[in-house]
């Protein structure tokens, strides 16, 4: 199972995936890019941690992603 999220935050869309591994718990990933060029994706490293639900994996991700944002964008 693979579900995603796409949101804006400011100039940048936020690609968010969450993965369900096989102790049944969700893995959480995101992509940042700009919305105008160059876009860039960046794939951001999201801290590890035990997601019940692909919602709190796909948060968890999103708020890696502002972080990102507002620190290096």
């Amino acid at each position: 199972m693979h579900d995603n999220a796409t949101t804006a935050h400011g100039d940048y869309e936020l690609h968010c995936t969450a993965t369900v591994d096989d102790a049944g718990r969700y893995v959480p990933s995101i992509v940042v890019s700009r919305q105008q060029w160059p876009k860039r994706p960046r794939i951001i490293a999201v801290q590890r941690g035990t997601y019940e639900s692909e919602a709190t994996a796909l948060e968890a991700a999103r708020a890696q992603g502002i972080e990102w944002i507002k620190n290096y964008g």
